[in-house]
């Protein structure tokens, strides 16, 4: 039954997720996200109600908007939350990496692609996109906008400085080219789709397009749509301040034979000493991350191993002389 199916793949990858927030979402919160997103798949999002949301959740319709102002408003919350595990995964990936590595760019994109695949996000993303209502398409123009500007800087990162005044552009192509595989390839092939392979395909493609730009300085768009707007890293959560709350409340939501809590520990007294040992923090970085997998606090764990990663890598440059 699809039903079935769909609990089943949510309660593996979505659920778990949920659960990682902490006190940031109650059980009951977590129950009603589920509830709404196995009925936006199942009957689609316009032919599921506020009122069969409640009776699948069994809430009552008070406690709904005490968490949702509409139920634009739920969708919107569960496409967010996949995109927060877009970057946590991303983050992840660039933990003591070289940002001008192609391979590690590449498992970058193909993530955001499985991501809507494991948790069967295209519906409802389809469904918004085609829908008239204004909230939310202003949302999935953020959205699209949001994945642009983290392509274009990407792209900065990996062809240098001199690629920025053709990064978005490139963004524009590169995106383009993705949807566009992805359709041929799930009506004409007669096989599974494999992401990593595809990007990999499409930014050994890229290499020739960027460069070529950049010799014959070759722009539409260029710096006319701006998406490359800095991040003040002190409004971050690579603030120092932040991280050392996180982690702390991290620590204190593990029991005291929690595998792992001993690597949090020596983190929280470590990035407060006075000069932390950067190549130590970068080795436990790598076992706190990984201690974490395949639990509910896998997302979590690997949010902080990259925002303690960077902070410390901001902190070296700027006592370089």
């Amino acid at each position: 039954m699809i039903e079935t199916l769909i609990n089943m793949r949510l309660t593996d990858n979505i659920k778990l997720y949920y659960q990682s927030k902490g006190d940031e979402m109650n059980d009951r919160k977590q129950r009603v996200l589920l509830a709404a997103q196995r009925l936006f798949i199942e009957k689609g999002f316009a032919a599921t109600s506020v009122q069969d949301i409640l009776d699948e959740s069994q809430i009552s319709k008070g406690t709904f908007y005490n968490y949702f102002s509409s139920k634009n408003e739920c969708l919107m919350t569960i496409l967010v939350h996949a995109q927060e595990i877009t970057a946590a995964r991303r983050k992840e990936l660039m933990i003591g990496k070289d940002r001008a590595d192609k391979e590690v760019f590449a498992k970058q994109i193909a993530i955001r692609l499985e991501i809507y695949r494991e948790h069967q996000l295209v519906p409802l993303f389809e469904a918004v996109f085609h829908s008239k209502d204004p909230e939310l398409r202003g949302f999935i123009k953020k959205h699209h906008m949001a994945e642009l500007a983290w392509l274009a800087r990407r792209l900065i990162d990996v062809f240098g400085e001199e690629a920025e005044p053709y990064a978005v552009d490139c963004a524009i192509m590169v995106m383009g080219m993705v949807k566009h595989f992805i359709n041929v390839w799930v009506t004409g092939l007669k096989e599974e789709l494999d992401t990593y392979r595809l990007i990999s395909f499409i930014l050994r493609r890229t290499d020739s397009i960027i460069l070529h730009m950049i010799e014959t300085k070759d722009r539409l768009f260029g710096e006319r749509i701006s998406l490359l707007a800095p991040v003040n890293l002190e409004e971050s959560f690579y603030n120092k301040k932040q991280i050392l709350d996180r982690l702390l409340s991290f620590s204190n939501s593990l029991g005291e034979e929690q595998k792992g809590k001993q690597y949090a520990e020596f983190l929280l007294n470590e990035i407060q000493s006075e000069n932390p040992r950067v190549h130590l923090l970068e080795t436990i970085l790598g076992a706190f991350g990984a201690t974490f997998t395949d639990t509910p606090y896998e997302t979590t764990a690997k949010e902080l191993a990259f925002a303690i990663y960077h902070y410390m890598n901001g902190r070296t440059k700027a006592q370089a002389p």
